[in-house]
């Protein structure tokens, strides 16, 4: 059977999650042609609804996932390095009680429980010790510090604490804003070659002869096309298994088991930039990060979620949780009254029969099926950290059914608007107000950490504030909107000021709908003139 080639694609990746747009960038940056679809927004389930942290997961070590950790740990300075724009470093402060408790469920727990009866399930200091030891070394630390321990009553970190914690330890991890991260990785992957649709539904994928036939639908306008592609690649997150059960229909054993996180943000509650890492009486842990300059976020929750179709919302309840558990540790109690925002994400973990939410495993899985016919790759689970080595292990069996594909090359490859120094945050935003003086200092901040090196070609030649088109509010402008629908796939008000910034947190609804109108008249004006310069003269 023949086909036009412009049909024809080495890689259709179904899913515009991180998972699937890394392995998009790492495929088109080693030759092959690469088409991605993805239904909605990019980011718009999962990977914008993490608690943004590139990290090696800790508390994983009471599960004995080493091998995970220790390559997590690895990641974080490799990632580090290509997007220091938006991630850094970030040192997190562990409180000490002596009434801390494990998870039930970790091998760890039930092995002292069995050796040490008298522990009863609580973490030991020594462990905790132990613990922070193997954090510092699995990894080969390069740029983060190690552990240190604080004496909360005379450090500044213990201020906005309850008096009865003395004691903390500080260990290093990484903040990484999640939706631009998939956003960056989309970006360099069409700069490679990619073909990324956004607002693209895959309405079907069946074997014919030896490729996939992939019938997509643009979700805007309706029109519908065939895509050919030697091999598939299923990436879709949360709705993994529906698209084999009902889009691919192939065998699978595998699947994946929902857990939703849900997350609370309020007013900042301390005023240092360090996170910290509370251990609650029924063995879970949460976070409370500094977020968005002005504001605290805390999470997460685990709950299982049973319909990928139904969208996650941070329950009352969830609420309740988070506020709660805060309020164990904060000197002023953290209520309801005080959240501005909550979000929720599925996570989508490989089902390892593990009996909680908690114990389910966040190592990824691959599995390529071939039989009759062309292959698939099916994606399930994995963490935001470990995403850049899951594309690789993807492109590993990838390359058994293409000829010469090139090897790994993503490692230190800066992402789009990321070529600086780690430490060159600072000298960026000087440089910034140096060349456009008209910029607030919180604005030319929100600026550096979103676009990096870019943000020279987005301000171009402008000398006044005027010279940035229409103000949204809350330092959005209509230069940085163009920017983000020309550069960046935004559609709608939502993405920008939820995906692609986190605005919302300071815009008005009536601001919010005024975006929304001025994107949809410039997305009609751009059909309008696409249609038009279609038409034949007479």
């Amino acid at each position: 059977m023949s086909h036009d080639s412009s049909q024809l694609t080495d890689l259709f990746v179904i899913g515009g999650g991180i998972n699937g747009c890394g392995i998009a960038r790492d495929a088109a940056g080693r030759g092959l042609s690469v088409t991605l679809a993805e239904m909605n927004d990019l980011a718009s389930a999962t990977s914008s609804a993490s608690t943004k942290l590139f990290h090696g997961g800790l508390r994983y070590l009471e599960f004995f996932e080493f091998r995970l950790v220790r390559e997590a740990l690895i990641e974080r300075e490799t990632l580090l390095r290509a997007m220091p724009h938006i991630s850094w470093p970030m040192r997190f402060v562990l409180p000490y009680h002596a009434d801390m408790r494990f998870d039930s469920e970790t091998p760890t727990s039930r092995l002292l429980s069995t050796v040490m009866p008298w522990m009863r399930g609580r973490r030991p200091a020594w462990l905790i010790r132990l613990g922070l030891f193997l954090y510092d070394n699995l990894g080969g630390r390069e740029i983060l510090p190690g552990t240190r321990s604080l004496n909360l009553r005379a450090a500044p970190e213990g201020a906005p604490l309850q008096d009865k914690f003395e004691t903390a330890y500080e260990y290093s991890d990484c903040w990484v804003e999640d939706s631009r991260l998939v956003v960056l990785n989309a970006r360099d992957a069409e700069a490679r070659g990619a073909k990324i649709k956004v607002r693209t539904e895959v309405l079907s994928a069946e074997r014919v002869d030896d490729l996939w036939k992939v019938t997509i639908r643009d979700q805007d306008s309706g029109k519908t096309e065939t895509v050919f592609a030697k091999m598939l690649i299923n990436a879709g997150g949360p709705w993994v298994g529906d698209i084999i059960q009902t889009k691919i229909h192939v065998n699978s054993r595998e699947g994946v088991r929902l857990v939703r996180g849900s997350h609370i943000v309020t007013p900042k509650l301390f005023d240092h930039d360090k996170c910290y890492f509370f251990q609650g009486e029924d063995g879970r842990i949460i976070f409370a990060i500094p977020y968005e300059q002005d504001f605290t976020l805390i999470g997460t929750t685990d709950q299982d979620h049973s319909d990928p179709s139904e969208p996650p919302v941070c329950t009352d309840a969830e609420q309740d949780y988070l506020c709660a558990f805060a309020s164990k540790y904060f000197a002023k109690p953290v209520t309801r009254a005080d959240i501005v925002w909550t979000y929720s994400g599925v996570r989508p973990l490989y089902d390892d029969g593990a009996s909680s939410a908690t114990a389910a495993t966040r190592d990824y899985t691959l599995k390529v099926d071939a039989e009759g016919g062309a292959p698939v790759l099916n994606v399930f689970g994995g963490k935001i950290t470990t995403y850049r080595r899951l594309a690789e292990s993807a492109l590993e069996k990838v390359g058994m059914h293409f000829p010469d594909p090139s090897g790994p090359w993503t490692a230190g490859v800066a992402l789009p608007g990321g070529d600086f120094p780690v430490q060159g945050v600072s000298d960026l935003i000087r440089q910034v107000q140096t060349d456009y003086p008209f910029l607030t200092k919180f604005w030319a901040h929100r600026l550096v950490r979103a676009y990096g090196t870019e943000v020279w070609e987005i301000l171009g030649p402008a000398k006044e504030t005027s010279d940035l088109g229409e103000d949204f509010g809350a330092t959005l402008t209509e230069i940085e909107l163009t920017w983000l629908m020309d550069k960046e796939y935004a559609r709608t008000a939502e993405d920008v000021v939820w995906r692609r910034n986190k605005l919302g947190l300071r815009l008005s609804s009536d601001q919010v709908g005024r975006i929304e109108n001025w994107m949809a008249t410039r997305l009609d004006a751009n059909d309008t003139h696409q249609t038009a310069g279609q038409k034949k003269p007479r």
